[in-house]
């Protein structure tokens, strides 16, 4: 029996990744999660993050 292993495409880093959480309709890998988490307001990645997020509200295109 093979096993399957999914990945899925992060919202963040666009890489696939095996594992993440999903906020909303954007999948976000462990590593930008964890990222995201220490990242302080003042820091330049901070906006980054915001201009990544704003994703969140625009629906998938299913084919």
């Amino acid at each position: 029996m093979h096993k399957i292993i999914l990945h899925e495409r992060c919202g963040i880093c666009e890489e696939e990744k095996e594992r993440g959480i999903y906020l909303y309709n954007l999948f976000i890998c462990d590593e930008c999660e964890r990222n995201m988490i220490h990242t302080e307001p003042r820091e330049e990645k901070y906006q980054y993050y915001l201009r990544k997020l704003k994703n969140i509200s625009q629906p998938r295109l299913h084919s």
